[in-house]
Parts: C-alpha cells; sequence; structure tokens
C-alpha cells in the first residue's frame, strides 16, 4: 500500500485509520506502523520504505566559503549542509559554527570536535528556515617541525594548552626531541619586545 504522509504528519492506512508520524526517525518509522497495525491485526509481516522525501530550505550566511540558500532534504543535518556549503572561508571559524532557529542558538558545531575526534554529539537535524552561521576566525597558532601535521590551527576563545593544539596535528613523531620545543609568541601590548622564545618540555604534563 501507498500512503503519503500529509502537512499535519498524519498516514491513514485502510481498516488501522490514521496516526500521526510526524517527529518519527527514520529508522523508527517500522516499528511505529508495526504497533499501530498490530492493534487490529495479529500474526502479519510488514515492511516500510520511505519513497519521495520533502525537502527544506535553509540559509548559510557569515565567513562561509559559498554562502546562499541551500534547499536540502528533510532528513539533512547541520553537518551535511557545512559540507555542502564547502565549510568556513579562509577568515571563517571552524570552532564555532552555529544553527540558529528563529534568532536562538540551537547548537553550536566545533569542526575539530567532529573531525578530529570523529564526534557529532553537537549536530542537529534541520528544519525549515534555519540558518547556519559561520563567526571570524578565532585566535591561531603554528605549528611547525617534525611533526605529523603541521599547520596553522584556530585556538577555541577561552584557550588550549600545547597538548590540545598537538593532538590536532596528529601527536609527535618518534624522532621529535621531546624535550627542546620551542614556543614562540607575539605580545602586541609590549611593543619594546613583543617576540619571546621559550623553551618547553614537551614529554612532561
Amino acid at each position: 500500500f501507498r500512503t503519503t504522509i500529509d502537512r499535519n504528519g498524519l498516514v491513514n492506512l485502510p481498516r488501522v485509520g490514521t496516526f500521526n508520524v510526524a517527529g518519527t526517525k527514520a529508522g523508527d518509522i517500522d516499528a511505529t506502523l508495526r504497533a499501530q497495525v498490530g492493534r487490529i491485526f495479529k500474526n502479519f509481516s510488514l515492511n516500510v520504505t520511505l519513497g519521495q522525501l520533502r525537502s527544506i530550505q535553509v540559509f548559510v550566511v557569515g565567513q562561509a566559503r559559498k554562502p546562499g540558500s541551500y534547499t536540502v532534504s528533510s532528513l539533512s543535518t547541520l553537518v551535511n549542509v557545512i559540507f555542502a556549503s564547502g565549510g568556513p572561508s579562509p577568515n571563517g571559524s571552524m570552532r564555532k559554527v552555529q544553527l540558529k532557529r528563529d534568532g536562538k542558538v540551537v547548537t553550536e558545531l566545533d569542526l575539530y570536535d567532529f573531525l578530529v575526534n570523529g564526534s557529532k554529539a553537537r549536530d542537529a537535524r534541520l528544519l525549515p528556515a534555519d540558518v547556519i552561521v559561520y563567526g571570524p576566525a578565532g585566535p591561531r597558532a603554528a605549528l611547525i617541525g617534525s611533526l605529523d601535521t603541521p599547520a596553522i590551527y584556530e585556538l577555541k576563545e577561552d584557550g588550549e594548552t600545547i597538548g590540545d593544539v598537538l593532538a590536532y596535528g596528529g601527536g609527535t613523531r618518534a624522532s621529535t626531541n621531546l624535550q627542546n620545543a620551542q614556543l614562540e609568541r607575539i605580545d602586541a601590548s609590549n611593543p619594546r619586545a613583543p617576540r619571546s622564545v621559550q623553551s618547553v618540555e614537551l614529554a612532561g604534563a
């Protein structure tokens, strides 16, 4: 039997009746229909497939690589649109991508946490007219030398440790001298000696 979910999220099945599936996850739709059909019938088998999915329109603004309006599947999440929009621009933040709905922040995603640790804990399902906002990039630190991934990394606004940044770079190699690393720092508030260099030992805490 082929049926359409109406605008109110209702499904009508002959001899079973009308019931609501709005907000039901795609993976849970089988169990939901089985429970409804089970009120009327016994010893039956049931399999549900989804046909054409509804599309929704969301907006990507701020320091995005490809800002604009995007039409995506109603099952899309924040991460899906981040990839579709190309991620942040060179001046955009990877640590602070906000999902806004009705002027309020629904969630804030740290792309480093997703890309390095694979965590989607802050990901969220999208609704029509949602707005994804890329803020400007925060402070940065350059990681160079005998490392797996030397690069320039964006820091959180509340600060991070040397160990945090080394973890983003994939850690140190076996040939890295952990007893003698150099930390160069630019302090604009000290115009007489803005640049300072100090030795640090990476083997310690």
